[in-house]
């Protein structure tokens, strides 16, 4: 299978984001309810797709951590949706490797009391094709 390497362009296209609009105030970070669990936090994918750093976001589990809450898309003042950007990274990730991340019978193995239940429904949303 040939891989797909995606650049910065193209992940702007498929999110409809511009990341040129950010001001790095970190107000989404600031909001988000896995940063403590991410690589990458919300501010830090914007930064890096604008940079170009693809890759490198695609080889991060942050992709998979992101409860796609939209919490960061509230918070920032400029309108930038930093999880429309990381689900086209998610997406990118994905379609590159031809399956999901997960398969549902996954879940129950990574059950916790705790989990919010729309994690658990963001997460068969992400993760099955």
């Amino acid at each position: 299978m040939s891989q797909q390497h995606l650049n910065a362009e193209e992940i702007i296209r498929i999110s409809g984001v511009d990341p040129k609009k950010c001001m790095k105030c970190g107000k989404c970070s600031a909001t988000c309810p896995a940063y403590d669990e991410m690589e990458y936090h919300p501010h830090q994918f914007v930064s890096m797709v604008r940079k170009g750093r693809i890759e490198e976001l695609m080889a991060s589990q942050s992709v998979y951590l992101c409860l796609s809450c939209f919490a960061c898309i509230e918070r920032c003042p400029r309108n930038v949706e930093p999880a429309k950007l990381i689900e086209a990274v998610r997406l990118a990730v994905v379609r590159q490797q031809g399956m999901s991340h997960m398969k549902p019978g996954d879940v129950p193995g990574k059950w916790d009391p705790d989990l919010p239940q729309q994690a658990i429904v963001t997460a068969m949303r992400k993760y099955n094709k």
